[in-house]
């Protein structure tokens, strides 16, 4: 099992890039892997994917003039 190599990325956010420590923090995983160059990442989302979303998740469309439909 390999872990993440925590002082190394600190180093990396911390030294490398100049950030403080909240701003290394505060990065999300995609955002660090950005800042360090990693190739392979999340391709984006492409027509297809959407559409998938689209059909699993359809939006709520409501009847009602006020834009509420009553329930909670």
């Amino acid at each position: 099992m390999s872990g993440v190599d925590w002082p190394g990325l600190m180093r990396a956010g911390m030294r490398g890039f100049g950030l403080k420590p909240a701003e290394f923090w505060a990065l999300t995983p995609a955002e660090l892997e950005l800042m360090l160059g990693k190739p392979g990442g999340v391709a984006p989302l492409g027509r297809a994917r959407l559409e998938d979303l689209m059909r699993a998740f359809p939006d709520q469309v409501s009847n009602s003039k006020d834009g509420f439909d009553g329930s909670d």
